[in-house]
């Protein structure tokens, strides 16, 4: 099983981005709540994709492992050797318990990502990546696989069984 952990460095990136974002909502986009939609969407699906992917030998699941350690690696660096802390271990967080109809959501909304990505010109392609990296970032630590694992994964449950009963 791959290693599915992540620090207080990736933990404080996640953050960090969130936070160049507010910022840049605030003062580029003159905060306007549609400019912060795909990015706050994108982070949720992050989340997802962390919780749902980690642990299992998916290409979902390879994406997510790669952007967790990118992540733990470049916080870790930042803390480190950055500004002299340190980076301990703060996961909580183990695979989100999906049905097979919770996972075709997920799937779903891989492919409207990456359409977004392809063909949705006046959506920020940086917002879409930095969105999800930071939910990725962040959703297995202590507090927000906490807070946001039961949500996601009823919430993706729950459309799952209503797809199920709709195209069974």
């Amino acid at each position: 099983m791959p290693y599915m952990a992540i620090n207080l460095g990736g933990v404080a990136l996640g953050v960090a981005i969130d936070l160049m974002f507010l910022i840049r909502w605030w003062f580029k986009e003159k905060h306007q709540w549609a400019a912060l939609i795909p990015y706050v969407l994108t982070k949720l699906y992050g989340m997802l994709a962390a919780l749902a992917g980690l642990g299992s030998i998916s290409a979902l699941g390879a994406v997510a492992w790669l952007s967790l350690w990118g992540a733990n690696v470049a916080g870790y660096a930042g803390l480190v050797w950055g500004v002299g802390g340190n980076a301990p271990d703060v996961s909580r967080a183990q695979q989100l318990v999906l049905t097979d109809g919770g996972y075709v959501i997920v799937f779903l909304f891989t492919a409207v990502l990456i359409a977004l990505w392809l063909w949705a010109p006046k959506v920020s392609n940086a917002k879409i990546f930095f969105g999800a990296f930071s939910g990725i970032a962040v959703a297995l630590s202590g507090t927000v696989a906490g807070i946001a694992a039961v949500p996601l994964g009823s919430g993706v449950n729950l459309a799952g069984v209503w797809f199920d009963q709709v195209f069974r």
